[in-house]
């Protein structure tokens, strides 16, 4: 850890000592894999709540929560609402979501079972016709939207002040990104960025809503690579929900975060692609 960082061992079948680790802390920021155990949140929240943590920053980082039918079709959606009401009926914390779809870098670098990318064998499967428009953010612009949002002053100087302040956050979302982009478009980046022609890749079709069953068939046969699939491919669907810059906006300018260049995290993950292949 980086000098200065503050490291403390936690034992999570023993509360006290989670309850320990966080006293006399602001905000507790939980990131964890979807594939951790379901009660090790709750055990964090609940420690946060014994300890007085005032803002917890639950385990969200994904897609957008009011897009009920997509957060169902994941799997990941009712367990995440559990943990934002458990946080509630606890009454001693609030929490803030941080809403930034998948991560850009990880995503183009995975399997093609993510954003349909193949760069071993130069291959990329679109899905419908490869011009759905997603939100998708890197991993330092989330790291930045979460330090400046915990930087606002916590409530307004006076009845006058209508500056940001982290209050306008209590138990609410904050939608942040860093490109609004189509596979298509990550194509364009990515041939710049290796210098390769359309004509260098294999590029498929496949009708997103079939892909979503595949995946989830896959998934239901014990195969983690389907549930990859019919996660990403359902953030893809037509229905505008993986899209939250067009239908809510971003809190980017309020936080003050800056526009990133396309190319710079394409090359990025093509270089992940390549260290991992």
């Amino acid at each position: 850890m980086p000098s200065g960082v503050e490291v403390k061992k936690v034992n999570y079948n023993d509360p006290s000592s989670l309850v320990e680790a966080l006293k006399g802390q602001e905000v507790l920021v939980i990131t964890m894999a979807v594939t951790a155990p379901k009660e090790q949140q709750t055990k964090l929240i609940e420690a946060a709540a014994a300890a007085n943590v005032p803002w917890v920053l639950p385990n969200e980082f994904g897609g957008d929560p009011t897009e009920v039918e997509m957060q169902k079709d994941s799997f990941i959606g009712e367990a995440k609402a559990e943990y934002r009401d458990h946080i509630e009926k606890l009454g001693k914390s609030s929490w803030i979501g941080i809403i930034c779809n998948f991560w850009y870098e990880f995503s183009l670098a995975g399997s093609s079972a993510r954003y349909g990318f193949d760069f071993k064998n130069r291959t990329v499967t679109f899905f419908d016709d490869g011009n759905t428009r997603i939100n998708t953010s890197t991993w330092p612009q989330t790291g930045r939207a979460v330090a400046n949002l915990l930087s606002l002053k916590v409530l307004p100087d006076d009845a006058n002040d209508k500056s940001a302040c982290l209050n306008d956050f209590r138990n609410k979302f904050v939608y942040v990104s860093s490109f609004n982009i189509t596979q298509k478009d990550m194509l364009d980046s990515v041939m710049r960025v290796t210098g390769t022609s359309l004509k260098d890749w294999k590029v498929s079709y496949e009708p997103v809503k079939e892909r979503y069953k595949s995946g989830m068939e896959e998934f239901r046969n014990g195969n983690m690579l389907g549930f990859a699939k019919l996660l990403y491919s359902r953030l893809f669907y037509p229905d505008k929900s993986g899209n939250y810059e067009a239908t809510k906006g971003l809190h980017n300018d309020l936080l003050g975060l800056p526009k990133e260049d396309l190319d710079e995290y394409t090359k990025i993950a093509v270089q992940m692609a390549e260290k991992s292949g």
